[in-house]
């Protein structure tokens, strides 16, 4: 497919779009309803992108949409070429590319290769019987000589990941709920029909995709049981009671990640992203050889790193030094499956969680209404509605207090709909808000504002070197440098204030931003002395 004017519009220097901009995730039922339903849609999202245009993101990547009987909001897929009725239409969606486009914003899809739901039509004819020809599309096994499943592999959300089907007498697995069937991508006729549903978007232009679980694509085709975890602890997850080395991130599955890579390549500026729950030096596996993986594997461990200066910065040190020559590092934290940022470090380490995010080498990923604060909610057990969670209970597995929906206004519904939302509100939308905060320069959406701005405007702060700076106590500190000019962004994560020395601080420097509306900005020389819950970032001269 050759390339556009419109994509050339977009592209504005040698680096690409996805190497120096931020990624943007919508969760659709909860960003804006169209229609009074009380569930997001797209053209609810289509309506907003003038909202993320200013804002200053890149990419918007929206969340599953396509036909599903959403066993799991989505990702149980039943159509890869469609659209659910719920969220819209096919002219919907190009619609909101276009329009995206018109505004500078790329559109990324979430794409569910791993599983289809069960109610699939190659999944409806593979169960039927064992000779039909697409039975081999899923993975289907015999029970075991002691008449239970084929092997000990345990389902994600509990349970053995084999499911028995009374009628043929066999077991199909299942990586995730017994509604979303893995399919069987040692299949060639498998790896040609899901590369195909990913044509169909890119020739709808779209700029890139985000892989669910690509990990999980490859089993072990010996079928052997998965080793006892010598670390599992009564209370942990039942699914962490064995080591899934034959049941995930298989070494053959980066010959699959590959041949993704290959189609998206064949549409020039797109990228693809690849979601890792793996350690660091598993995640950066996928990058691939010679750039034959995933443009960004995703990392989410600043999701899961206690909010404390010296484990943040090792880590961030344990992954620089492990990405490949050529990688794109990125950095997450927050998105549908996880508590938000401000529940776990509350509201003003809020925007501390802001700064770093932003001025970390490489892309950022951003989860809708974190830009204004929205925190977890609690959802009465009435009221609940992820389906995960409603089907297993006591897992902890309820996704809905971060799923609530985007707080717009301080009128009825937060703005979000005319009808009744889909989970409730959080208390506080009057004053978490995003038109309120739009005109308050001290707000933390006017914040997100500036920094992306700011990170835009230099290119230290979007393509330059990353370089830990000495600090002490809960001081994270580390410099960006690009051609000729250079910022220190330091960073108090805790509750009190930390002085804070360094060499470049000496000569004059000046302090550019702060987390803190009161601080004064422009010259300053010597040690400085970081508020509780401030991060400053400092240009050099």
């Amino acid at each position: 497919m050759p390339d556009t004017d419109e994509h050339r519009d977009l592209q504005t220097d040698d680096l690409l779009w996805w190497q120096k901009g931020v990624v943007y995730q919508v969760y659709p039922r909860s960003f804006l309803d169209s229609t009074g339903d009380g569930v997001g849609d797209l053209p609810g999202i289509t309506q907003r992108l003038d909202y993320l245009a200013w804002l200053g993101v890149d990419a918007v990547w929206v969340s599953p949409f396509y036909p599903s009987p959403m066993a799991d909001f989505g990702y149980d897929v039943s159509n890869y070429t469609d659209v659910h009725p719920m969220f819209g239409t096919l002219d919907d969606f190009d619609c909101l590319v276009a329009e995206a486009h018109a505004r500078g914003l790329r559109v990324i899809l979430d794409w569910v290769p791993n599983h289809t739901s069960q109610e699939h039509p190659w999944f409806l004819e593979s169960r039927s019987s064992r000779t039909n020809p697409r039975r081999d599309w899923y993975i289907w096994r015999d029970p075991s000589p002691s008449g239970g499943p084929p092997t000990n592999w345990l389902g994600f959300f509990g349970g053995s990941a084999w499911e028995l089907d009374e009628a043929t007498g066999q077991y199909y697995y299942h990586a995730f709920l017994p509604e979303q069937p893995d399919l069987n991508w040692r299949n060639p006729d498998v790896q040609s029909a899901m590369l195909d549903t990913l044509r169909f978007w890119l020739d709808r232009d779209v700029d890139g995709f985000r892989v669910d679980v690509i990990y999980h694509l490859l089993k072990d085709d010996q079928f052997r049981d998965n080793p006892l975890n010598p670390d599992y602890k009564v209370g942990d997850r039942p699914y962490t009671q064995h080591l899934p080395i034959h049941s995930a991130d298989l070494p053959d599955v980066q010959a699959v990640v590959s041949m993704i890579r290959k189609v998206v390549d064949e549409y020039p500026q797109r990228v693809l992203i690849a979601e890792l729950y793996l350690p660091l030096e598993r995640i950066v596996a996928y990058y691939g050889v010679d750039g034959s993986g995933a443009h960004l594997p995703f990392n989410f461990r600043l999701i899961f790193t206690p909010w404390d200066a010296q484990q943040i910065g090792a880590l961030v040190d344990q992954y620089e030094g492990l990405l490949p020559p050529g990688g794109q590092p990125n950095w997450v934290l927050g998105n549908h499956d996880k508590s938000r940022i401000a529940t776990r470090v509350g509201p003003a380490q809020a925007r501390v969680a802001a700064m770093l995010l932003t001025t970390l080498k490489g892309t950022p990923t951003m989860y809708y209404g974190d830009e204004i604060g929205m925190h977890d909610v609690r959802i009465p057990p009435e009221l609940l509605q992820d389906p995960v969670a409603r089907s297993l209970p006591g897992l902890g597995l309820d996704r809905d207090p971060q799923r609530t929906p985007m707080q717009w206004g301080a009128g009825a519904n937060a703005g979000f709909t005319n009808g009744t939302p889909w989970l409730p509100i959080a208390d506080d939308f009057a004053q978490i808000n995003v038109e309120d905060q739009r005109e308050d320069p001290a707000s933390l959406l006017t914040f997100y504002r500036s920094l992306i701005q700011l990170r835009r405007d230099e290119p230290a702060l979007h393509a330059g070197t990353y370089e830990r700076a000495p600090a002490a106590g809960d001081v994270l500190a580390y410099l960006r440098a690009g051609v000729g000019r250079g910022f220190l962004v330091a960073l108090n994560l805790g509750s009190q204030p930390q002085p804070f020395e360094h060499g470049r601080l000496e000569a004059e420097a000046r302090v550019t931003l702060s987390t803190l509306p009161d601080r004064s900005l422009g010259p300053t020389a010597g040690p400085i002395t970081l508020a509780p819950n401030e991060g400053v970032i400092l240009e050099l001269r």
